[in-house]
């Protein structure tokens, strides 16, 4: 993910044939230096990934994502945060935006995405290793985030949340400092908040610089829809009001659809549908097993209809899909991985 909100994230789809996945972007040769620094860096993640899956560290911003094989689509959502591969490459799509990133790319988001993502790349000799950093509007606001009212390209324009960029000797420095880390925690209190600003830094420096300013920028539209998705992410189980987002974003209604749906590919409703069957899952890997209470629970007024738009979206019924995923999780302690290693 990398990818990331708390609980299951999982959609373990049916099976179905395979494509030949697309090529990452930004295949440009690497130089000596930056392959020497993605070497350094996968045997790090190798070292500090006990399990497959991903994986909380000491630093509390950073986790670390190890996977043997290539995978299905799953559906998670992505909080703002850097996504950096060492080894493999992955795929995500969201809306109709589809991306894909490897060891010589990495991956920016901005804002709350709602996504689908799968490992495209992978194998038990090389297996895929990341990591994500998450970062905050207030931090990348610290380093500057005010410029973007001054960019050409600023304040007036919106666009999707989530992009890929190339990695660079600067950022992969700053990005090895940080997990070596992990091998003297008690240098982490007072070094690590220092290299995440760097690191930060140096992707605002980067060909992604402008599109993380806009989310985190006083006035930018990428920075009021930012807003309403924060109050969709709180309020997803009441009833969707446009006029009250719109109001929030200081936009008309149909401003607000329009650069809503170019800033996370998806229109307000979508958005809030995408959340709402999420959650719904993980209620009912986690503490329901009742459909009709989960639906309940995410703000559905009618079990039928939740029904048909959860096995839209994860390919069977609630009831199915939870066996599925109960008998993938009982394999996977069997196989000595952790519950985890779903998201």
């Amino acid at each position: 993910m990398g990818s990331s909100s708390t609980g299951i994230q999982s959609s373990i789809q049916p099976k179905h044939p395979r494509r030949t996945p697309p090529k990452p972007e930004h295949q440009d040769r690497p130089s000596l230096r930056l392959e020497a620094g993605r070497r350094e860096l996968a045997e790090l993640l190798l070292r500090h990934t006990t399990n497959e899956g991903p994986q909380s560290t000491a630093i509390p911003e950073l986790r670390l994502i190890r996977q043997m094989s290539p995978n299905e689509l799953i559906h998670s959502t992505y909080r703002p945060s850097l996504c950096i591969v060492a080894q493999g490459a992955k795929q995500v799509i969201a809306g109709s935006h589809r991306y894909s990133y490897d060891p010589f790319s990495y991956l920016a988001t901005s804002v709350e995405l709602p996504i689908q993502g799968r490992v495209i790349e992978a194998s038990p000799e090389a297996p895929y290793l990341s990591l994500q950093l998450y970062f905050t509007a207030d931090q990348i606001m610290q380093l500057g985030g005010e410029d973007a009212l001054t960019d050409a390209e600023g304040k007036g324009k919106s666009a999707l949340g989530l992009g890929v960029g190339r990695m660079n000797e600067p950022l992969m420095d700053a990005v090895l400092r940080l997990v070596r880390l992990l091998d003297t925690p008690d240098d982490i209190d007072a070094l690590a908040p220092l290299i995440v600003r760097e690191l930060l830094y140096r992707a605002l420096q980067g060909e992604l610089g402008g599109m993380i300013r806009r989310f985190a920028a006083f006035g930018t539209l990428s920075q009021r829809i930012a807003g309403a998705v924060r109050r969709l992410q709180a309020e997803f189980d009441k009833p969707l009001k446009v006029e009250e987002l719109a109001a929030q974003a200081h936009m008309s209604e149909s401003s607000l659809y329009t650069h809503f749906k170019k800033v996370t590919g998806l229109t307000p409703i979508q958005y809030q549908k995408r959340i709402r069957l999420q959650e719904a899952r993980r209620l009912l890997l986690s503490e329901t097993r009742e459909a009709a209470e989960a639906a309940y629970r995410v703000g559905y007024e009618s079990p039928s209809q939740f029904s048909r738009e959860y096995a839209r979206m994860f390919g069977l019924p609630p009831g199915a899909d939870m066996k599925r995923m109960r008998e993938v999780l009982t394999a996977s302690v069997v196989d000595g991985e952790h519950a985890e290693a779903l998201e």
